[in-house]
């Protein structure tokens, strides 16, 4: 295998007549967190399902630990691991009889399965509560126990498909240290995620992806530097944002911005001025597009 986990080119994929993919180009180092962030219809999860040979493509070629997907399917499954939106648990077992019968069905032996099982409700912090049922945990819980799931068997490359969906700030943060304990281990994670603050604090590369298309690709902070070196934010009185600009962050092109707004904007108008965040990257890189393809069908 060479430098790359994952490498994708001219990938395309549509239901029907809706094209869902078009024309996706990436490639995910080793050992790293690779971000795709997009908002929902943008074709992640159809991404993360034919890259986990789920479904097959339409066109392009797609490489995962240097194995084709098309023609060494077996390969890429024994090589990756799939963590969906939802946590696949059996809520009547406890979390250590669910690890157990993962570990069984992956080939291990009785006694294998109970070491393994212990191994990983240790690793996610879940040993206190692995034998209570699933159905009295919580959402946090219950995600890092799919996870533990997902980890029975060693593998190369983890997929997660917005993992933190509908988990309190809490839990969010203690999987977001989980998911940064896997990457020191040397895992590469594949992840698809909603939440602009979890692709800044946690990837290595971000991928923004809009209408089927990749539409930038760096590191967050690159990302970042695309929009401005500062940015002004304009606010009410009741402190609602009603307007960013970004700018070079030079005392010329800050200094001729705010002349500007003092003839335009109220009076009582609040300035205040912070760094890019991935909200400026996101919204300025999907207004473009939506823009360009406005332009295209006109």
């Amino acid at each position: 295998m060479g430098q790359y986990a994952i490498e994708v080119k001219g990938l395309r994929k549509k239901f029907g007549n809706q094209i869902v993919l078009n024309g996706i180009d990436l490639k995910v180092p080793q050992g790293t967190i690779y971000a795709l962030l997009g908002p929902n219809g943008a074709g992640k999860t159809t991404l993360i399902h034919i890259l986990s040979t789920l479904v097959a493509p339409d066109e392009g070629s797609v490489h995962v630990s240097g194995y084709d997907i098309r023609t060494e399917k077996n390969l890429v499954k024994h090589a990756i691991s799939l963590t969906g939106q939802f946590a696949a648990v059996d809520e009547m077992l406890t979390g250590e009889e669910n690890l157990r019968m993962i570990c069984r069905l992956s080939g291990l032996t009785t006694a294998e399965s109970r070491v393994r099982s212990s191994q990983l409700l240790h690793h996610f912090d879940l040993t206190a509560s692995g034998r209570k049922r699933v159905k009295t945990y919580s959402g946090g819980m219950r995600r890092r126990l799919d996870l533990a799931i997902s980890l029975v068997t060693s593998r190369s490359i983890l997929f997660l498909d917005e993992p933190t969906t509908g988990l309190d700030t809490i839990s969010r943060r203690a999987l977001w240290d989980i998911i940064l304990q896997l990457r020191n281990q040397g895992i590469t994670i594949f992840l698809t995620t909603q939440y602009l603050e979890e692709a800044d604090q946690l990837a290595d590369t971000v991928a923004v992806i809009t209408d089927g298309r990749v539409v930038a690709t760096g590191t967050p902070e690159e990302l970042k530097s695309r929009v401005g070196e500062e940015v002004i934010e304009l606010r009410n009185l009741k402190d609602e944002v009603i307007r960013t600009i970004p700018t070079s962050g030079t005392v010329h092109d800050m200094g001729q911005t705010l002349h500007e707004l003092s003839h335009t904007v109220p009076k009582d108008t609040r300035v205040s001025i912070r760094k890019p965040s991935m909200d400026d990257v996101f919204l300025a890189l999907t207004t473009t597009t939506i823009k360009e393809l406005e332009g295209i069908s006109s």
